[in-house]
């Protein structure tokens, strides 16, 4: 079973799946690679180069890729075979939603949100782009899901260690799973 995780920038979607990856190792979390420094926060990703990247996506390497706010995302294919088998979880994308349900028949969504006081708050903090591109990001937050799409939502308003209780709650339920305390 293959799910994806989406929402709005400084919805915690980094931060919770962080949180679910240490209490629950028997799930299997994507490592994603991204053309950005190492050092510019968030998740752990695999940095490479523009170059690299349109190498590899070429070779096919990627079962999914994707572009947005000036950086190329890919979901590599090695990490997400076998899926129907276990439960893998990736980061994903609003916006590549549609391709990513072509990629993955079965895909599970889950939605990562917060109050719009939450979220711009949580933009402000980290401190990584101008008050111009967090007013962008925060009018984007409400960015629609395909049509008919029903995700399981999660809101992230609480501790980080919350949140991801709420998030490992929901992949469970999702996948018809017991809940886990």
């Amino acid at each position: 079973m293959i799910f994806t995780i989406v929402g709005p920038s400084g919805a915690g979607k980094d931060t919770l799946i962080a949180g679910a990856r240490r209490l629950r190792p028997d799930l299997r979390f994507v490592r994603r690679v991204i053309t950005k420094p190492t050092d510019s926060g968030g998740e752990d990703f695999e940095s490479v180069t523009p170059d690299e990247f349109a190498r590899r996506k070429a070779a096919g390497d990627f079962a999914l890729d994707w572009h947005a706010y000036g950086v190329d995302y890919g979901i590599p294919r090695a990490q997400v075979q076998g899926g129907s088998a276990g439960c893998v979880v990736f980061n994903g994308s609003r916006a590549a939603l549609p391709r990513a349900l072509l990629a993955f028949p079965g895909l599970r969504v889950i939605l990562v949100t917060a109050p719009p006081e939450v979220l711009a708050a949580r933009l402000a903090a980290r401190a990584r782009e101008p008050a111009a591109e967090i007013a962008q990001r925060l009018t984007r937050a409400g960015h629609g899901l395909p049509a008919g799409l029903e995700p399981v939502t999660v809101t992230n308003d609480s501790t980080p260690q919350e949140g991801a209780r709420r998030l490992l709650a929901a992949l469970d339920h999702a996948r018809g799973a017991p809940t886990r305390p």
